[in-house]
């Protein structure tokens, strides 16, 4: 089943199915696929699905939608394309296997920590909640991507990278803290003790 991996600056934020014969994606709440980015129009793009076939079609966006580094009106999507709204790349995937579908943990009231995509391990670490109604409680980073945060409000991923993890702000126009710095849409390299708080909640970095 063909599947868009939306990701900024190298860190994937969520993978959606196609599933539907139309498909759209915007910055507003009833689309598909949201984007909350001001560079994304409220109605930016839509898939459309004919048998194996999927065209990606711009509605007319104020930033314009570009696949592969080209601006498009209306494009055939091919396995390992890669479209580019703004910031965000969306890359195109269409291999015909079954997926696993993102599994997501409440850490508290309104508050989710998700997680997709196994890797090998880089070293045993874990985010360990200080603050509300799950203080206390510790949920291993055993994923590539973990979310943090309240969607709507403010998320941030920690990505596990070769020599370590970062964090960087997703979304929302609260930015979360490390030690009390506030970090933004670049990724900040986290180390064992690190104080983080995001949309009210405390949260301590642990590696081992």
């Amino acid at each position: 089943m063909p599947k868009m991996i939306v990701s900024i600056d190298g860190v994937v934020i969520k993978e959606v199915q196609l599933t539907k014969d139309r498909t759209t994606l915007g910055r507003r709440p009833y689309n598909d696929i949201v984007i909350d980015n001001l560079a994304v129009s409220g109605e930016h793009a839509v898939m459309q699905m004919s048998g194996a076939d999927v065209f990606l079609e711009d509605l007319n966006s104020t930033n314009g939608t570009y696949v592969n580094g080209k601006a498009i009106k209306k494009h055939q999507l091919q396995n390992g394309d890669t479209v580019e709204i703004g910031k965000y790349k969306i890359k195109f995937a269409h291999e015909g296997a079954a997926e696993n579908h993102e599994k997501t943990m409440v850490i508290q009231a309104g508050a989710v920590l998700g997680s997709a995509g196994a890797q090998p391990p880089v070293g045993n670490a874990a985010i360990k909640v200080m603050s509300g109604a799950a203080a206390g409680r510790e949920v291993p980073l055993v994923k590539v991507v973990t979310t943090i945060g309240k969607p709507g409000v403010a998320v941030a991923a920690i990505t596990r990278r070769p020599q370590g993890y970062v964090v960087a702000l997703v979304e929302g126009a609260t930015r979360p803290t490390i030690n009390g710095n506030p970090i933004g849409s670049e990724a900040v390299n986290l180390r064992h003790g690190d104080l983080i708080e995001l949309a009210g909640t405390q949260m301590q970095f642990i590696q081992q």
